[in-house]
């Protein structure tokens, strides 16, 4: 049963003049299409997860293909039921994916790039590693089997972790992946310019991966940057591989801590979650400030006055045509 919205995530590498002059244009553009969701733009490039409407969706992916700066963009295409975001934010920033690595340019060089079965087929031989460039908190619900994974809170730590890979696996075949291969390019760029020489990257990560090659030997859920948190992606042979934050059972279902102060992001269990009342400890429970629980996990942002034509004059609205 086709489902009435679409949601999409996408990412290109391009040069931008005047970016934060395009930032308000492409913020003008998903206003006029209805577009909900987060997205970056740099003068290197774009990076964004938004969702709407089907149709609407669709006018937004003609008009990037239609500039020649964004003509090679590989949008990964989900449906849903509903928006997946309740605000839209177009923000400028220095890189599309923080990492520190601003001299790095995927353009000129950068890892292989495979297609999902070309990285189905590869992934199992003897003389190759697969390499999670995640985040802890994503990999810790979901990862493919026997891949190694880096403890790190954030991307921008991943360059102080590569000494520590080359000294295992420099002369590996390395293969990359993350959500929907963003920073897989700018991962396998930094191997590259390291010293790894045969350095390979998932194109269109894992998400794509689900998508054309039925996910198969990902274990768990992956990781999504919007209201859906955690999405399915095995269809072959799915497992659990997170564990409860509270009793230490197998589950994936991501949940923050009913107390705003700590507002931890980990697995817990339903049983748990009813028991403590959607807290990640005794002392969480029993804070003051502690949000009321229905079950879910999810507490909806406040809107703060959010306003998406703040700093526009509403009729610039009409500045913009499809």
């Amino acid at each position: 049963m086709n489902k009435p919205y679409s949601i999409l995530l996408y990412y290109c590498y391009a040069q931008i003049d005047n970016a934060e002059e395009y930032r308000d244009e492409h913020h003008l553009l998903c206003l006029n299409l209805n577009l909900l969701g987060r997205i970056i733009v740099s003068d290197e490039g774009l990076n964004g997860t938004v969702s709407g409407l089907k149709e609407d969706c669709e006018k937004y992916m003609a008009a990037l293909k239609a500039d020649p700066r964004f003509a090679k963009t590989d949008f990964k295409i989900d449906e849903s039921d509903e928006h997946a975001f309740t605000k839209l934010h177009v923000r400028y920033k220095s890189e599309i994916v923080h990492s520190g690595l601003r001299h790095i340019d995927p353009n000129k060089r950068t890892g292989v790039h495979l297609t999902p079965q070309e990285f189905k087929a590869l992934k199992d031989q003897e003389d190759v590693v697969v390499l999670d460039v995640r985040s802890d908190y994503e990999h810790s619900v979901g990862r493919f089997k026997n891949a190694v994974t880096l403890d790190i809170e954030n991307f921008r730590e991943f360059p102080d972790k590569v000494n520590e890979l080359k000294e295992k696996y420099k002369d590996k075949k390395v293969l990359t992946y993350c959500t929907g291969g963003i920073k897989c390019e700018k991962a396998s760029a930094f191997l590259l310019d390291q010293g790894f020489e045969n350095v390979y990257q998932l194109h269109g990560g894992i998400i794509k991966y689900g998508m054309e090659a039925g996910g198969e030997d990902f274990e768990g859920k992956c990781y999504v940057f919007d209201n859906r948190v955690a999405v399915d992606v095995n269809k072959v042979n799915p497992t659990v591989v997170s564990e409860c934050y509270v009793c230490g059972t197998k589950d994936d279902r991501m949940v923050n801590c009913a107390n705003p102060v700590c507002n931890l992001h980990v697995p817990i269990c339903e049983k748990c979650g009813w028991e403590m009342e959607g807290a990640c400890s005794d002392a969480c429970k029993e804070h003051p400030e502690k949000r009321a629980y229905d079950g879910t996990g999810y507490y909806q942002k406040e809107m703060n006055g959010y306003n998406p034509l703040k700093g526009f004059n509403r009729k610039k609205k009409t500045d913009v045509h499809i």
